[in-house]
């Protein structure tokens, strides 16, 4: 009984030092984690006023995806983006910019209420957007109405922006 009590305790003892943990783990960058892109977009019956782009490389499934339309400059030159979707009202009905994601791609699209065709092209053609791809842990830290917020939390800066054409 002496002898499995002492086989027992060695392997047990044998069993533990085999084990290792890493207490000193590589950090993680946030050029890794966060990505942000802009994107011009024509919204036409050809596309079916939808706009496709794929991840590459395909994000997280906790990972977010954001998207802010470019509106204008404020009185001091300033970017103005606003978040997805926008609604607008005309004298045609009610329009407006929405998208939708999966982990492998993203749309962004013009809905409305009336001929899509009867929008100004200014609404339609050469529109301005931008991504932001929110690690799953940030998605619920951050600002998601304002994107200068959410570029700072992310430690993201304006030469961080990669500009994909169609």
């Amino acid at each position: 009984m002496k002898k499995l009590l002492i086989l027992g305790l060695l392997f047990s003892t044998g069993l533990f030092q085999a084990c290792t943990v890493n207490e000193n783990p590589q950090p993680i960058t946030n050029e890794l984690l966060a990505e942000v892109f802009e994107v011009k977009a024509d919204f036409t019956p050809g596309n079916s006023f939808r706009n496709y782009y794929n991840l590459s490389p395909v994000i997280f499934d906790s990972d977010v995806l954001l998207v802010y339309e470019f509106v204008g400059l404020d009185k001091t030159g300033a970017d103005i983006w606003k978040p997805l979707p926008q609604i607008y009202t005309s004298d045609n009905g009610i329009h407006q910019y929405n998208f939708d994601f999966t982990k492998l791609d993203f749309s962004i699209f013009l809905d409305a209420n009336f001929d899509r065709m009867r929008l100004n092209n200014s609404w339609r053609l050469g529109k301005t957007f931008r991504v932001v791809i929110v690690p799953g842990k940030f998605a619920k830290m951050v600002d998601k109405n304002n994107l200068q917020n959410v570029m700072n939390t992310l430690k993201l800066t304006e030469s961080s922006v990669v500009d994909l054409t169609i």
